[in-house]
């Protein structure tokens, strides 16, 4: 049912969805990635189950800057990669303002990967890894509040308090423990993300501008299509490091698995150790590779450099 309620002296209309089990994929701005699938998996126009609603009437109505409530518990990929604009849709490929998720339950893993803009409330347990999120103080009494780190750097916390992280200038910090996926998801603007910890899938997914370093392991696809800036494993990674990367810098210092440089198009890539494909190669390090390095604590003369092959 639709609602209007007033809150923060906006009138918003709500979206409600009761669920009697626990469902994937709502307010996936990506349909699951539609565009691998072609709609095997999951359909916009598909029903949510035990509802009125289609997948597709979540994403319109956040994007409309309202809200949608969520009463039970809530599956895997909520809010993927909410307040993107995805060019595979018509739109630019950027951030959009959009309205906020509110549940009244508990969250299984992969909440808000690559999630830009708008916050998410629960009430209930978040099951890690979580996504592209960090938790601030709640405005809502009862409910946990998790915001995009991406829009945190990019835009300010406004009136926001941070929970287990602290920002300073254009630098976050994030030191509580959890783990995530897709750390810096699409970041455009020179910022600085460090996470003390490992993390899971995608750090630095889409990036473009900034940088991102983990003080851990990373999980696979570290890098997967980076565009620019740069991205530091203090660890090892999983398998396809790299993949589809097109431009930035890639460093792990550790072992970074098989498949590394997979599809990849451009950039560099540093490592200690890895397997990497037939379609990059080992290249010298120059005085700039060098300077990079040092500049972020490392000894030159333990990485590998590679690039696409010529």
């Amino acid at each position: 049912m639709f609602k209007i309620f007033k809150r923060k002296k906006r009138k918003k209309e709500i979206l409600e969805l009761e669920l009697e089990e626990p469902v994937d994929c709502i307010a996936d701005f990506t349909y699951n990635f539609y565009w691998q699938h072609k709609g095997k998996y999951l359909k916009p126009e598909d029903t949510i189950p035990g509802t009125e609603y289609r997948y597709k009437d979540v994403v319109e109505h956040l994007k409309k800057g309202n809200d949608v409530k969520i009463i039970g518990d809530v599956g895997h990929r909520l809010c993927s990669s909410m307040g993107v604009d995805l060019k595979y849709f018509g739109g630019t490929g950027g951030a959009i303002d959009v309205g906020n998720v509110i549940v009244d339950g508990n969250v299984d893993t992969r909440m808000g990967i690559s999630m830009l803009r708008g916050s998410i409330y629960v009430k209930g347990k978040v099951k890690e890894p979580i996504g592209n999120l960090v938790e601030v103080k709640s405005d809502m009494k009862g409910y946990k509040k998790f915001r995009s780190i991406t829009d945190i750097v990019t835009n300010g916390l406004g009136e926001d308090e941070l929970i287990g992280a602290e920002l300073k200038g254009n630098r976050l910090t994030i030191n509580d423990g959890r783990i995530r996926d897709t750390i810096g998801a699409r970041l455009d603007v020179e910022a600085e993300i460090i996470h003390k910890g490992d993390v899971d899938l995608s750090t630095g997914i889409l990036m473009k501008k900034g940088v991102v370093i983990v003080k851990g392991d990373a999980g696979k696809n570290t890098g997967a299509l980076l565009s620019g800036g740069t991205v530091i494993i203090d660890g090892n990674t999983g398998d396809f490091s790299g993949i589809d990367m097109k431009d930035g810098i890639l460093i792990i210092n550790g072992d970074a698995g098989k498949f590394l440089g997979a599809q990849m198009k451009g950039g560099k890539i540093f490592v200690k150790s890895g397997k990497p494909l037939p379609n990059i190669s080992k290249a010298n390090l120059n005085n700039k590779d060098k300077t990079i390095l040092a500049k972020y604590g490392f000894k030159p003369y333990n990485f590998k450099k590679f690039i696409v092959k010529k």
